[in-house]
């Protein structure tokens, strides 16, 4: 058996998000269909439209969602049907090098589903990091959907299958943010803006928010920033530094991703302080520091995938921490809208005034 349903296409590189009638087929072993309920709208999927991910279009869109499991295929134990799940990219092996050493969170043979969804004429589609959610269901790896609770807002929790746990994580995973120490986050788009959330939950007391746009810098206070830097008319660095003592801050974390504020989150950190790159940088981008500087400041270099997260560790511990009030999830919803709006979505990234649009499914 098959499903006809609707989902957001992008056909080739620039050419609009278009709603069209998409084939999925019934899953096979190890894979499961799922219901789709609600769905952000993230960057990385204006990149798969732009031709910024690979040439492998045409592109199902969308991957940051919860769902409900519709159907299973053979062998699959660890969700049943009627399960409610966030969809993640991280199906773990559990029998990679980085499995075999008890650090699933890096696993390095991730899997997508086996069988392909199509167009109606037969044309495969690309599954956006292996999920393709803007569709009414969609299917996907097994380990690919992990369970939650069924009381809480899918439009705001279904935000931790990306964006905004990669934010939190590169706070509290990769980070490491202790009681107590000082964090400072370049970059205040959603990524950035959870990261100060996290810093926050994992009990930060002086957080420094760094962006070039007022209003980006006025919404980092309510997730937990005590302090705010221009960085369109002040130095950055001297700006963290003043407010951490002249020392700079125990953790700066790079939301960007491009050398110019790497090179600030470098130099704006203590001694034997932490940076984490969270900001993905394009195959172009060149990086160079004086050696003797990075073995003079110590500290550690750290990029972070995914907010270095385990799925079934991470996401309902932090949909406790938003059910207890100590994370607005809801508060990165900017607005909700239909499939037919994903276009529109786009087009409001680069104005910056929304931190998610969500599509809401059912």
């Amino acid at each position: 058996m098959a499903y006809r349903v609707q989902g957001v296409v992008v056909r080739e590189k620039n050419a609009p998000a278009t709603v069209e009638t998409i084939i999925v087929p019934d899953p096979g072993p190890g894979e499961a269909v799922v219901d789709v309920i609600s769905c952000g709208v993230c960057h990385t999927d204006l990149h798969y439209q732009q031709g910024g991910i690979n040439d492998e279009f045409p592109f199902l869109l969308g991957h940051e969602s919860t769902a409900r499991v519709a159907a299973i295929g053979e062998g699959v134990t660890e969700i049943a049907v009627g399960d409610r799940v966030i969809l993640n990219w991280r199906a773990v092996c559990g029998q990679c090098r980085a499995c075999a050493k008890g650090q699933p969170q890096y696993c390095f043979a991730t899997h997508n589903a086996t069988q392909k969804m199509t167009l109606e004429d037969g044309t495969e589609l690309s599954a956006a990091l292996g999920i393709g959610s803007f569709a009414e269901k969609t299917l996907v790896a097994a380990g690919q959907c992990t369970k939650i609770d069924e009381d809480s807002d899918a439009a705001a929790v279904g935000l931790l299958g990306c964006g905004i746990m990669a934010g939190i994580g590169a706070a509290i995973n990769t980070g490491e943010v202790k009681r107590g120490e000082s964090v400072a986050v370049i970059g205040c788009g959603g990524v950035g803006t959870a990261a100060i959330a996290g810093a926050q939950l994992a009990g930060a007391t002086t957080i420094i928010a760094v962006d070039i746009d007022d209003a980006k810098l006025e919404q980092a206070k309510h997730f937990g920033a005590t302090h705010t830097v221009n960085s369109r008319d002040t130095d950055p660095v001297a700006a963290i530094q003043a407010l951490t003592g002249g020392h700079g801050a125990d953790v700066v974390i790079d939301a960007v991703g491009r050398p110019e504020t790497y090179k600030q989150a470098f130099y704006a950190r203590d001694l034997a302080g932490r940076v984490v790159l969270v900001g993905v940088p394009t195959p172009e981008m060149m990086l160079e520091l004086p050696l003797l500087d990075v073995f003079g400041r110590g500290g550690s270099l750290k990029s972070s995938w995914y907010g270095d997260c385990l799925p079934s560790r991470d996401f309902q511990m932090l949909i406790d921490q938003h059910k207890l009030g100590r994370l607005d999830l809801a508060g990165f919803v900017t607005e909700r809208i239909g499939l037919g709006d994903v276009q529109a979505a786009f087009d409001k990234m680069a104005t910056g005034t929304v931190l998610r649009s969500v599509v809401e499914l059912s």
